[in-house]
């Protein structure tokens, strides 16, 4: 009735349970895999058995069960109830207590303890299979001290296979519940309480990309983490640098860690929640040596248990790092069973169509849109002066502080879900992921800023972040069954500005990223001029709020230059990660200075120009001595990806170059900050976009590797355009003769010369007959935007069948 956990192993989960059969195989094998697991011991499901035979509650528990309807929430509710107060009720054979209360005894002399705090866990043979989720379902108990508390817990854990959540998601998916049985694990444990503690996912747990670890982590105890009650710290690594050597870290984005889980003094009060300060709020859970450490766990686990199952199995994993002995645990593994049960190689792309007002916004699960009408639901107790299940009806969007499992029969009729507290994978988001309901955690306010019987519209289809619009604004979708796509000659490339994008898009039928603008990076993720940055770093900056901006923004970085390079380095890393090896062609930073202007600090650092679209822009700026320094920092950062993450993958292009003199002072410039044509392979492309890149184009030729044509800027010149005046704009046409004169001049001579040859612009994908032009003439590469990827694939298609 009872094993040492190094006892059993995967074979065991009739009597151990998934959870504690993963346990006992990671503990026999931990030598091999080189990690830490905290040892401990099971009550086998013969000892569960045994105690409802001692309790006479098989029957009664069978006869509860049949014929209940799991959608009345009532009814279940009340039915586990009665099952739950049985098992407290029951008392442990004599035999099957003493022989706990021994192993506990001898687990706390091997840790040299009179009554070791240990963690007791339910471990249902249910759980943890690699066709159902079911993990989470049952209860865990922490910081359990002495023989009394932990015989509790275990009655407890008995308990938890008949909570209401459980006997509805076990009915709802097919699983006999007479048939379940349960295992409990006794396991030392780990001090987080005075470290962190997290999950970690060895694949993205929302496009499924493969080659990602992605990991939440907070201070104290990982149910905060799970439950969702803080918004955690995320980080994402990359497998391949985990196994080289090389720097794999590709994001790290601070939570909001308000509160963390502790032990209490109390043995009635366990665990309790106590706020953070603000040093601990501001200071990432994990160092960066300890997320490494993580990662190449995870790694390890992810292949062992591949190679265990005999197909790749990718884990879900619970870690802890103990405050007392600064060590790093592994506390669970299991098999991820959402994203790796999907089937098919079909690819759904939403999209809003208009937009409308944004009420708030949070971390996006998923990449769904759904409208549907607001319900508050504080707790499962709400009515909203109604009786029965009508509280809720079908498709509403459930909007909440937080969920917990008893909530789930309640969430899967929901059209979206909406926290104020949450992150990516707390309760919330894995329900999400499972059922396919769009969900936005950790708003902070939702059930402030929203209104009960709203009309309103979730939308996670625009990256990381989540949005709730008011009333219900259009969007469409897109279904395309990728296998059923047929191979063109000319390569189809992907423009990518958004890293958060990157997993997903990187599943489309492409042959790398065409267009990587810096600009979307320092928009949105650097958020402040670089001179402003430069200044602060200096001590010249006389803005005092601008100074405690960028004070606020660059926390946990060394200066502003660290925070300028870092943050673009993450976000280029992101793509050229998601899309290794096919090459990533970063264009520099193209700002006009206005754009520039609308930076925080650019009013102060920027000319006023009459014609921006003209003025000050691209290489012009880069070997300036007003923004060489701010160019060296770009240069800098692709240095770092290439170099120190070993993402040669990664190439740049030289935007708005006006005469054949720029280019070599531009790759002057870049010298000086360690980027050299031809090193390490690296190859310089040259925007065409000005009729002078045309005209000199064999005198351009000798100093780049590959051209792309930027069609916008090309017409506008070409044209005598101002592309930003609407008085001009019925005149603005790629597909005018002479804008289609100076492409086939420019294909023409890198064709002679031996040069790659592409287009970035919009245009291939609103006209399919510029599409063919460009085929017709050649052309080796068309790069797109994601959304007319697979459109243009087909029209491109015919295109080359006929010639």
């Amino acid at each position: 009735m009872l094993k040492w956990l190094n006892q059993v192993n995967l074979d065991d989960k009739d009597i151990a349970g998934g959870k504690n059969a993963s346990l006992g195989e990671m503990i026999q094998n931990i030598n091999k895999l080189g990690i830490r697991v905290p040892d401990g011991f099971i009550v086998t499901t013969s000892g569960y058995l045994d105690f409802l035979d001692y309790n006479d509650l098989q029957e009664r528990i069978a006869e509860i069960v049949d014929g209940l309807d799991y959608r009345d929430h009532i009814q279940t509710k009340r039915s586990g109830l009665k099952i739950r107060s049985l098992i407290q009720d029951g008392e442990f054979p004599k035999e099957l207590e003493i022989q706990i209360l021994d192993y506990y005894n001898k687990l706390s002399q091997k840790y040299n303890s009179e009554m070791l705090d240990v963690a007791v866990r339910s471990s249902a043979t249910a759980e943890d299979l690699p066709d159902a989720s079911f993990a989470g379902q049952q209860e865990t108990f922490l910081n359990v001290r002495g023989q009394k508390h932990l015989l509790l817990s275990i009655k407890n854990c008995f308990a938890s296979l008949y909570t209401d959540r459980v006997i509805a998601y076990r009915k709802k998916v097919g699983y006999d519940t007479k048939k379940v049985t349960i295992s409990v694990g006794i396991q030392k444990m780990v001090r987080s309480d005075l470290g962190s503690a997290g999950v970690a996912f060895s694949l993205d747990p929302d496009s499924g990309f493969t080659d990602a670890i992605f990991i939440n982590g907070s201070l104290g105890l990982g149910e905060s983490v799970v439950g969702g009650t803080i918004t955690p710290d995320e980080f994402i690594l990359y497998k391949q640098n985990l196994r080289h050597g090389y720097d794999p870290i590709l994001e790290k984005k601070l939570g909001d860690k308000h509160t963390k889980l502790a032990y209490g003094n109390n043995p009635s009060r366990p665990i309790i929640e106590v706020k953070t300060t603000q040093e601990q709020r501001d200071t990432f859970c994990m160092s960066d040596d300890k997320l490494e450490e993580l990662g190449r766990w995870v790694v390890v686990l992810e292949e062992y248990y591949s190679e265990r199952h005999n197909k790749p199995t990718p884990v879900d994993v619970e870690w802890a790092v103990d405050g007392l002995d600064g060590e790093l645990y592994i506390v669970q593994t299991r098999p991820e069973t959402v994203i790796s049960r999907k089937q098919g190689n079909v690819y759904r792309e939403y999209s809003i169509v208009h937009g409308g007002e944004k009420l708030i916004s949070g971390v996006a699960v998923g990449e769904k849109v759904n409208c549907g009408k607001v319900k508050i639901i504080y707790s499962l107790e709400d009515r909203d002066g109604t009786e029965g299940e009508d509280f809720f009806q079908e498709g509403d969007i459930l909007v909440t502080d937080i969920t917990t499992p008893d909530w789930e029969n309640l969430m899967q009729k929901a059209g979206g879900i909406i926290t104020n507290k949450g992150g990516r994978v707390c309760h919330a988001s894995i329900i999400a992921r499972e059922f396919g309901i769009p969900t936005i955690v950790g708003t902070g306010n939702a059930t402030e800023v929203l209104k009960n019987h709203q009309n309103v519209t979730i939308s996670c289809c625009q990256g990381d972040i989540g949005y709730v619009y008011d009333g219900f604004i259009g969007y469409n979708y897109q279904e395309t069954n990728l296998d059923n796509l047929k191979e063109t000659k000319t390569k189809l490339m992907l423009n990518v500005a958004n890293p958060s994008h990157a997993f997903k898009n990187s599943m489309l039928p492409h042959q790398g990223v065409g267009l990587l603008r810096l600009e979307f990076i320092i928009n949105n993720f650097v958020k402040v001029h670089p001179n402003a940055l430069i200044a602060y770093d200096e001590g010249r900056l006389k803005d005092e709020s601008l100074s405690q901006y960028i004070s606020s923004l660059t926390k946990g970085f060394r200066n502003g230059e660290d925070y300028y390079i870092t943050m673009i380095q993450r976000g280029v890393s992101r793509i050229a990660a998601a899309f290794y090896p096919h090459r990533v062609i970063v264009r520099f930073s193209d700002f006009k200075s206005n754009e520039y202007k609308s930076l925080r600090g650019g009013e102060i650092f920027e000319p006023d120009e009459e014609n921006p679209m003209i003025g000050w822009r691209g290489c012009s700026r880069y070997y300036s001595n007003d923004f060489e320094q701010a160019f060296g920092y770009e240069c800098r950062a692709i240095k770092n990806v290439r170099k120190l993450m070993c993402l040669d993958n990664v190439i740049v292009m030289l935007p708005f170059c006006r005469t054949v003199d720029e280019v070599v002072k531009v790759q002057d410039t870049m010298r000086k900050y360690g980027l050299i044509r031809g090193e390490n392979d690296l190859h310089i492309y040259l925007m065409c976009e000005i009729p002078s890149n045309v005209i000199l184009g064999e005198e351009f030729a000798n100093y780049v590797d590959g051209f792309s044509i930027g069609s916008n800027d090309l017409t506008q010149l070409t044209l005598g355009l101002d592309r930003d005046s609407g008085l001009v704009s019925h005149l603005f046409d790629e597909r005018n003769p002479a804008v289609k004169k100076m492409i086939s001049m420019i294909i023409e001579i890198c064709k002679r010369r031996g040069k790659k040859i592409g287009i970035c612009g919009q245009a291939p994908s609103d006209y399919p007959e510029f599409a063919r032009f460009l085929v017709e003439e050649g052309i080796d590469s068309i790069s797109l935007i994601p959304d007319s990827l697979i459109r243009t694939k087909m029209e491109i298609k015919k295109v080359e069948d006929r010639m």
